[in-house]
């Protein structure tokens, strides 16, 4: 009987260590880039009346306010310049854009592991934004988000699997002058993260310098070019219809570089953009398209993400709703017409309107979150920590949103139907002559990592349980878990050489 049970015991040991080792990347049961597509608000029919709806006003009504440098791109491609200072868009010309346009591009990490492949319905979730403040979730407060808050956010980022690529969520509101904050924002991003990074900046002057900075973290600029982690988050656009001078200009700066571009619209339903949902996707659309014209004007072929984003707003008050249902869809419909074009695309989802990190909080951020994964999106920005209609950003919420986003990741994976999955036999074998339930058969057990999603700060205890085991709280176990990242280095870390090398030319704000 001894021998009998340490051979079971031996046994169900190894199946347990088994089970609690990490699997391979191509068996987890979720992983970046798993195809969405499922969700689609809207009818093929509907999608090419949106399509026409954008030709016509691109063609009529056209985008005023192009710099002048701008002006000589789009003209020469075959826009026109009116008198009222307009330019238009024949629908050749957008329709020669589209065409020509990428169809797959990717977004490389420092680290390959972390590439991001942009095709078809290949999704992925990361932060953005540029919140002025974070909440401090214990102490229930909001203050001025600072560079050190944005470096932070940067390293527990790196360690979330479920959180694929950091945009910039924060401003570093303890640095006044504006070029020193996107250098410094571009130094503590690389230095946290190994990710891909999406920031902006304030001025086309500040490029060259942070390019140059990027030069020296790759290893050389033939480096980066080869391989450009970081990306120029660009809201070329003022809604309605008019080009941001400034930004295009920037724009038009990191393409010389070789940094890829988020085309970025982001219009508010029933203020800058029209009410409707359908409306407000015309019009990002439109204007995304010029945006198309524009960088295939000045380099053709250079990667560019089409990035939709209009917002929903509460029209009793005017206050932004980032985390109603109307966003959800608005970002659903903005994810069809990506693959109408079969452009790589995105759009803001994961928002909430909560101030914290509670009930109201989860509704909102996984309604958005989910419908974004189903509707394919490639790049679902702002999915992860995000209050207050982008005012606040908290860190809390950023580690619970790992959960959130890996159940959501579940539901884009959906279904799948084969003879193993059926499981007639397990039935068979369960039914006739076996224990007459499913928990313990090799099926089971095979299968509970590879199918199942478990939380990681989650609770599925029994009340009993939770009672026992002190009433854990979820914020401070998130607490608790951001403790535990920040008391460690960070992984991406420059070698002190490189780092020694970067502060002697550039002023550099963050403690070394």
């Amino acid at each position: 009987m001894t021998q009998k049970t340490q051979s079971r015991s031996g046994g169900r040991s190894a199946r347990r260590a088994a089970r609690a080792a990490p699997l391979a990347d191509h068996l987890r049961p979720i992983r970046p880039g798993m195809s969405g597509g499922q969700y689609a608000p809207m009818s093929a029919s509907d999608l090419d009346r949106i399509h026409h709806a954008a030709l016509e006003a691109l063609e009529t009504i056209g985008l005023a306010d192009a710099p002048e440098s701008g002006i000589a791109y789009l003209t020469k491609a075959g826009a026109k310049l009116g008198d009222d200072g307009r330019i238009r868009f024949p629908r050749s010309l957008v329709e020669d854009a589209i065409a020509s346009a990428n169809r797959s591009i990717t977004l490389y990490g420092r680290d390959p592991r972390h590439d991001l492949e942009l095709s078809g319905t290949r999704v992925h979730y990361g932060t953005a934004g540029a919140a002025v403040h974070l909440v401090e979730a214990d102490g229930r407060t909001y203050r001025e988000s600072t560079l050190q808050d944005l470096y932070d956010a940067a390293r527990i980022t790196d360690v979330l699997d479920n959180v694929h690529f950091l945009q910039r969520p924060m401003v570093a509101r303890d640095i006044t002058d504006n070029r020193e904050m996107d250098l410094n924002t571009v130094y503590v991003t690389t230095s946290g993260t190994t990710k891909h990074i999406g920031t902006s900046f304030y001025d086309r002057s500040h490029v060259a310098p942070a390019l140059e900075m990027l030069h020296m973290i790759a290893g050389g600029e033939d480096k980066w070019r080869e391989r450009p982690f970081m990306s120029n988050s660009n809201c070329f656009v003022v809604p309605p219809m008019k080009f941001a001078t400034e930004s295009c200009e920037v724009m038009e700066e990191c393409i010389k570089y070789g940094m890829p571009v988020l085309l970025l619209s982001a219009g508010m339903a029933g203020a800058t953009a029209p009410s409707t949902v359908a409306g407000a996707i015309v019009q990002a659309t439109a204007e995304c398209l010029a945006g198309l014209v524009y960088v295939q004007a000045v380099k053709p072929g250079h990667p560019a993400i089409f990035g939709t984003w209009p917002f929903g707003l509460d029209l009793r008050t005017g206050a932004m709703t980032g985390g109603s249902g109307e966003q959800a869809l608005l970002t659903a419909g903005c994810a069809q017409m990506h693959k109408y074009y079969d452009l790589p695309g995105g759009a803001a989802a994961g928002i909430a309107d909560s101030k914290l990190p509670d009930m109201q909080a989860g509704w909102e951020q996984m309604c958005s979150n989910v419908m974004a994964g189903l509707s394919g999106l490639n790049m679902v920005y702002e999915a992860a920590g995000m209050h207050a209609s982008l005012l606040g950003f908290c860190l809390e919420s950023l580690i619970l949103s790992d959960d959130l986003i890996g159940q959501a990741l579940r539901c884009v994976r959906g279904i799948e139907v084969n003879d193993e999955t059926l499981a007639v036999d397990e039935i068979r074998k369960v039914c006739i002559g076996g224990p007459g339930h499913y928990l313990g058969t090799e099926q089971t057990l095979g299968r509970m990592q590879a199918d199942h999603v478990y939380p990681a700060l989650g609770d599925r205890t029994s009340p009993k349980e939770w009672n026992e085991n002190g009433k854990p709280d979820l914020i401070e176990k998130a607490k608790a878990r951001k403790e535990e990242i920040l008391s460690q280095r960070s992984a991406a870390r420059f070698d002190p050489a490189l780092d020694a090398a970067i502060r002697r030319q550039f002023k550099i704000h963050l403690p070394g």
